[in-house]
């Protein structure tokens, strides 16, 4: 254990940071019942209750266990994204309640969502989160078809959505997904890196789970467009119904017709995928299983 990291008791929860920050402005939003402080993006996040409504909120300006970078880096990306989700409001994305600065970082609240993250990495690490029965993504797999057709169908609408309003999604992978088992409902919760167009690659290997990224996510000064939705979406498919990195047809659990359609999603080259998410989802619903 590295003596260095600074121990929290607040509420429910337990955690640890690498610096000493005073919390008193979240215990001010109520009691806390849950801390998510795996991420390597830069924010600690919390769920919060007050007089029965619970709230979700994502804090930058601190150094989490797992973050490299430096406070501030996560500060301005945290603000950066606030009016993204003012702008891709939409049934399928978590609402955002309010936003404000505080002691130099940075806070955002959204309205809390009762759903699991099918890439809860810090509770259910691979290979657990396949084989583990109490992992999201296990019960997830063993939902029926129809329920994970219906609940990529909305993450597919939410992307139509957003390329129609001019952007691009950059680092959407499976813990972006969250899933409620009791209603059978489907959001996302992360888009933070999501930028608008046009967009070109500035990193070289941009963010986000090789799992689900393009080639052109790997290539300096590439453009990020229509087509490189097309193939985080079919990667997405091949994830929640069949074998994610394995793409063949004996792991696909739908029928030929919308394998067809993913597989040609994922072609190498874009040139040769669908030209944009619209077309893509407008082929998947052409043949989609009832």
């Amino acid at each position: 254990m590295n003596n260095s990291l600074i121990t929290y008791n607040i509420d429910e929860v337990t955690f640890q940071l690498k610096e000493d920050i005073d919390f008193s402005w979240l215990q001010k939003l109520g009691y806390v019942f849950a801390v998510f402080d795996q991420q390597d993006s830069g924010n600690i996040c919390f769920g919060v209750e007050r007089e029965g409504q619970k709230k979700f909120i994502k804090y930058a300006g601190t150094r989490p266990v797992d973050y490299q970078g430096e406070p501030s880096e996560a500060v301005s990306r945290l603000k950066g994204a606030i009016p993204i989700y003012y702008e891709l409001k939409h049934p399928s994305l978590i609402e955002i309640l309010d936003h404000f600065s505080v002691d130099g970082g940075y806070v955002a609240i959204f309205k809390w969502f009762n759903g699991e993250c099918l890439h809860s990495h810090w509770s259910y690490p691979p290979p657990a989160k396949y084989t583990n029965p109490n992992s999201p993504f296990y019960k997830y797999k063993h939902l029926s078809i129809e329920q994970r057709l219906n609940s990529l169908e909305r993450i597919l609408d939410f992307h139509v959505f957003l390329e129609e309003k001019g952007y691009v999604a950059i680092d959407f992978y499976d813990g972006s997904i969250l899933y409620d088992f009791m209603n059978n409902e489907t959001k996302i919760c992360d888009i933070d890196f999501y930028q608008r167009k046009p967009f070109f690659n500035n990193m070289g290997r941009l963010w986000g789970s090789s799992r689900f990224m393009s080639p052109e996510e790997f290539e300096l000064g590439a453009e990020i467009d229509s087509r490189t939705n097309v193939y985080n979406m079919g990667a997405i498919a091949f994830g929640l119904l069949g074998g994610e990195l394995d793409r063949s047809y004996e792991k696909w659990e739908a029928s030929q017709e919308l394998y067809n359609v993913v597989y040609n999603a994922i072609n190498e080259d874009k040139q040769k995928r669908y030209q944009s998410v619209r077309e893509f989802f407008n082929a998947w619903n052409k043949y989609k299983e009832c």
